[in-house]
C-alpha cells in the first residue's frame, strides 16, 4: 500500500468531512434529517458495497475460511480494545463513574461508516468485503458484549437478537449464500449495487462534519466539551493508538498475509463509532461524553492512521 494512496484518500476523506461542515448552514440538523441520513448511510450504500464486493470477487473455500477468521479475530480485538479501556479507567480515573462507556468508547471503532468505503479505496473489492467482515465483528460485540454491559439489567433474549439483524449484516449473509452457490444478480443488479456503493463513503463523511458543527454550535457546547477533556485523551489514545499496534501484533502473531495485515491495522485504528452516542442513549449512559469522544478522535484519526500504516510499512519491510 503506497503512502500516496494513503494520504490522497485521507485528503479526500477530509475536504468530504469539510463539505458536510458548509452543508450544515444550509439546512436545520434534527431527529429526521439525522435518521434519513443512517437510513442511506446503512441501508443503501453500506449494503451495495458490500453485495458489489462479494460479485466482483471469485469466492471459493480458502476465501469463506478467511472472512469466518476475519470476524472472529475482529471480535478478539474489539474485546481486547473494551479490556484495555476499562483497565485504564479503573487506574487513570477512579473518581469517574464512566468506566463502562470509557471502555466501550475505546475498542468499538467506525468500521463501517469509515471503515469499509476506506478499504475499498485503497484495497479493492476484496478488502472491501474483509472489512465487511471485521465490521459484522464490530456489530456483534455492541449488541452482546457492549449492550451487557452498559444494560442496569442484565438481560440476554430475542430482543438482543434483532438489533444484531441488521440490513448490512443481511446483505453479508445473502451474498456471501449465493456466491457460495455460485449465483449472481443479473447485471442489471450488479451494476446498480456498484453504483450505489460509491453513494455511502460521502454521505457518511458528509453526516460527520454535519454532526460535528451542530454539537459545537449547541450553547453549552463549550462546558461539556470541558468537562470530558480530562478523560478524553484515554479512549483516544486507546483506539487510535494502542488497539492499532495490538492488531498488528495479533496478525504477525498468526502469521497473516499483507493484505489481512492492512485491514486488521485500518479497521482497528479507526475512531470511536458515530453510534456510540445512540447506544449510550439507549441505555441511559452519558450520550454527550460519546458524541464528544467520537468528534475528537474522527478529527484525530486524519493523522493517526496514515501515521500507523506507515509504521506498519516500515515494520513489515525492516522484518
Amino acid at each position: 500500500m503506497t503512502m500516496g494512496l494513503v494520504f490522497h484518500s485521507i485528503g479526500v476523506i477530509t475536504l468530504m468531512i469539510g463539505i458536510g461542515v458548509i452543508l450544515s448552514r444550509t439546512f436545520n440538523f434534527n431527529e429526521d434529517t439525522r435518521n434519513a441520513f443512517i437510513s442511506l448511510i446503512t441501508n443503501v450504500g453500506m449494503p451495495c458495497i458490500i453485495l458489489s464486493s462479494i460479485f466482483q470477487v471469485d469466492i471459493g473455500g480458502d476465501l469463506f475460511g478467511q472472512i469466518i477468521f476475519v470476524f472472529l479475530v475482529s471480535i478478539a480485538i474489539n474485546l481486547a480494545g473494551i479490556g484495555l479501556g476499562y483497565l485504564f479507567a479503573v487506574l487513570f480515573h477512579k473518581k469517574v463513574n464512566r468506566a463502562k462507556e470509557l471502555a466501550i468508547l475505546s475498542g468499538l471503532g467506525n468500521t463501517g461508516f469509515i471503515g469499509i468505503p476506506l478499504c475499498a479505496v485503497l484495497l479493492g473489492p476484496e478488502g472491501a468485503l474483509y472489512a465487511a467482515m471485521f465490521d459484522a465483528g464490530v456489530d456483534f460485540t455492541i449488541w452482546t458484549v457492549g449492550a451487557l454491559l452498559l444494560q442496569q439489567k442484565k438481560q440476554v433474549g430475542l430482543g438482543m437478537l434483532r438489533t444484531m439483524l441488521n440490513v448490512p449484516i443481511l446483505s453479508i449473509v445473502i451474498g456471501l449464500t449465493l456466491a457460495f452457490f455460485n449465483l449472481r444478480p443479473p447485471y442489471l443488479l450488479t451494476d446498480l449495487f456498484d453504483r450505489l456503493a460509491a453513494i455511502a463513503a460521502p454521505l457518511a463523511m458528509f453526516y460527520i462534519g454535519i454532526m460535528i458543527m451542530s454539537l459545537l454550535r449547541q450553547p453549552s457546547a463549550a462546558g461539556r466539551l470541558a468537562g470530558t477533556r480530562n478523560t478524553l485523551w484515554l479512549p483516544v489514545t486507546v483506539k487510535l493508538v494502542l488497539l492499532p499496534v495490538l492488531a498488528v501484533l495479533v496478525g504477525i502473531g498468526l502469521s497473516v498475509d499483507r493484505l489481512m495485515l492492512q485491514i486488521l491495522l485500518i479497521q482497528a485504528a479507526m475512531p470511536t463509532l458515530t453510534l456510540s452516542s445512540i447506544l449510550f442513549a439507549k441505555y441511559s449512559a452519558d450520550e454527550e461524553m460519546g458524541a464528544f469522544v467520537t468528534i475528537c478522535s474522527t478529527a484525530a484519526a486524519l493523522l493517526t492512521i496514515p501515521g500507523m500504516i506507515y509504521l506498519m510499512n516500515l515494520w513489515v519491510a525492516g522484518g
